[in-house]
This record gives structure tokens, sequence and C-alpha cells, in this order.
């Protein structure tokens, strides 16, 4: 079952005008994660996801700076006040599921909170229980330059948790 089939435990939809309101959003996240927790970031090129991320970064206060980790593809973030470190993927260049478990996420994964950009499809095996995010870009220039974000919590780690709403 793929996450579009499964029935999330929390949903929510949230309009994000600007660039700011993301790495807001971001850091809003940030304060209902905890160690284990897996986010998957959704959305085309220039949807928000690195912004999204960076908001995330400083909301768990891990070392930063939080940049896209394309070319590296992971990267660790140490906490800075002693939560959990921020694990950031970008699964854009890898083609299967089989290269994801070549990184071993699953080694830290129960220690961290691991965002995985471009995931969908790759990265469902890793834990049952992920924040999916998914961040659209307007369809026409007349729709402005805002973003729509859906937050889909699924498995039983996000029963009863209030997402951010509009």
């Amino acid at each position: 079952m793929n996450d579009v089939d499964q029935v999330p435990s929390a949903q929510s939809v949230v309009s994000v005008p600007t660039t700011e309101d993301m790495h807001a959003l971001g850091r809003a996240l940030a304060g209902l994660l905890r160690a284990g927790d897996l986010v998957v970031l959704v959305g085309d090129l220039g949807a928000g996801k690195t912004t999204l991320a960076q908001g995330l970064g400083d909301g768990l206060g891990v070392r930063g700076p939080v940049t896209s980790p394309t070319f590296v593809i992971s990267r660790v973030h140490p906490s800075l006040v002693g939560g959990p470190a921020m694990v950031h993927v970008d699964a854009y260049r890898l083609g299967s599921a089989d290269e994801v478990d070549d990184l071993d996420l699953d080694a830290s994964l129960e220690e961290s909170v691991t965002v995985v950009e471009w995931g969908a499809g790759l990265v469902e095996q890793l834990a049952a229980d992920r924040l999916v995010v998914e961040l659209e870009r307007p369809s026409t220039a007349d729709e402005g330059e805002g973003r729509r974000v859906v937050l889909r919590g699924l498995g039983a780690r996000w029963d009863g948790v209030a997402l951010p709403a509009p």
C-alpha cells in the first residue's frame, strides 16, 4: 500500500505564501518531532523542500547550515541543544529502495529525526509511522508564488497529533 492509499492518522492542509512562512512551518513542525521520526518531503524542484528542512533544523536546534545534500546524498546535523540529530537525505539521485538501503539510514533512525527529500516510493520500508509533507507549487502565474502544503501523519505515532493548520 502506498502513502496515497494509506489512511492518515493526522492530516492538515496549509497555505504557505512566502519562503519565510515555509521556514516558519518547518520550525513549527520541529516542535512535534522526536527521535525515531521519519519525515518524507515530496514536491517538484523549487517547491520548498530544502527551505522546510532548514526550518526543521532551526526548530530542532541542530548544527548547520542545513543545505541541500544533493551531491553528498546524506548529511548528519548533530543537535546543539541535547535533542536528536537530524539526518537530512536527498534521494533525488537514488534509483531504488536498495540504494536507500545502502545508506544504512535504519542504523540511526531510532535516535535521529530523519528528513528525506525526494523519498516517496523509496523510504517507506524504513518506518510504517512517518510524516509525509507534500509541497505543491501553483499551476498558473495567476495563483501567485505561495505553496499548498499537505501534511499527513501515517501510523500510530501520529494518532491524536495536532498538525499545524491554516
